[in-house]
């Protein structure tokens, strides 16, 4: 690591209690806790409106609560601004300076540290190149950010937050300006850079493959609140709710009624237990690929394939379920070739059940 990063310094617990955040009548945050451990990269997912960029940003200093706690290693982090705590923050637009080079550009942050603490120009020299190594762009130092690849770009942006060696590392959306395959190098590169470096690091995003894919773990938001928080595993196969269910992965949505321990779709009894949920309006939520295909008569469900389109190793069909108006997707392994008017039978491998107020 070129001497960059000293274990020990970098490892910092991120604690917020019950933080509230308004704007006007709009409940931002409302009444939201969560811990970071030490060297953890914590992914905040959420649809837009959530509240994951207004958290990280009072995390930042950028922008101050309501109400409620932001601590870092047991400190008062809202006893300071943004300046004091000593975070680097990548946005999703890069924010370079077009005028700079690249050099120049990480080299920004170390120019403008108070005088006491400020290198010299060998050691601010030294540093930068040992940064531009890190994140493999040493040869691209006297380029501009206009001749530069986005994924450079946003490369560079996070070299220029690691240079002044934060305590924390916040990302905002990073890879969102970026095209599909970009973004899947650049998540890649960066699970192995966390590693490397080992600061605690919270990163914001929508989309959740790139969530699970890079997070040791997720928090899940929705409507100001945390819905769930667990390793990518937990959230994708044991979902807290009907909206983790449903946002992360693509699942079925079926309304049932729960009845004495039967569950009822359109009035016929489905070969499914309830799982303990009291009687009522509910939701069967199924991923597409745990739906089971058997012949007719095999499952709990049944249908008829309406269309069916092939993706790689599987085939998405359509299938429209009998007794009812619900038309819906599945996957199923190609070794079973499925056609349009197929009658099928359907069995949920696995599956949860909600109430339909949750």
């Amino acid at each position: 690591m070129n001497g960059i990063w000293t274990k020990g310094n970098f490892r910092v617990a991120i604690e917020v209690k019950n933080i509230v955040k308004r704007f006007g009548a709009f409940a931002a945050l409302d009444g939201v806790d969560l811990k970071a451990a030490n060297g953890e990269l914590l992914a905040l997912l959420g649809p837009s409106g959530s509240g994951k960029t207004t958290l990280l940003r009072i995390i930042a200093g950028l922008d101050w609560p309501d109400a409620g706690e932001v601590s870092f290693d047991g400190e008062n982090a809202l006893a300071h601004g943004a300046g004091e705590r000593h975070v680097g923050f990548v946005f999703q637009h890069y924010a370079l300076f077009r005028h700079m080079t690249v050099f120049e550009n990480v080299a920004f942050g170390l120019r403008v540290q108070p005088r006491a603490i400020r290198k010299d120009e060998t050691g601010i020299r030294r540093r930068v190149k040992e940064l531009l190594d890190l994140v493999q762009l040493d040869w691209l130092a006297d380029r501009y950010p206009s001749q530069l690849s986005g994924g450079q770009r946003q490369r560079i942006a996070l070299a220029r937050a690691l240079a002044i060696e934060p305590r924390i590392l916040l990302l905002d959306e990073p890879f969102g300006a970026l095209d599909a395959k970009v973004r899947k190098e650049l998540r890649q590169w960066l699970r192995s850079l966390h590693q490397e470096i080992n600061v605690t690091s919270i990163f914001v995003t929508h989309d959740q493959e790139e969530a699970l894919e890079v997070a040791n773990r997720v928090v899940v938001m929705d409507k100001g609140r945390i819905e769930q928080i667990g390793t990518p595993g937990d959230v994708y196969d044991n979902p807290a709710t009907a909206f983790v269910h449903s946002f992360i992965g693509e699942s079925i949505v079926l309304p049932v009624e729960v009845c004495d321990g039967c569950v009822r779709l359109g009035g016929r009894a489905l070969n499914i237990a309830a799982n303990g949920l009291a009687s009522g309006p509910s939701k069967l939520f199924v991923r597409r690929h745990d739906m089971q295909v058997g012949p007719a008569g095999s499952g709990a469900l049944e249908g008829a394939v309406r269309h069916v389109r092939t993706f790689g190793p599987i085939q998405r069909a359509e299938v429209a379920l009998s007794g009812g108006e619900s038309v819906i997707e599945i996957d199923a392994p190609r070794d079973r070739e499925l056609k349009a008017g197929d009658i099928v039978g359907l069995q949920p491998r696995r599956y949860r059940i909600f109430a339909a107020t949750e």
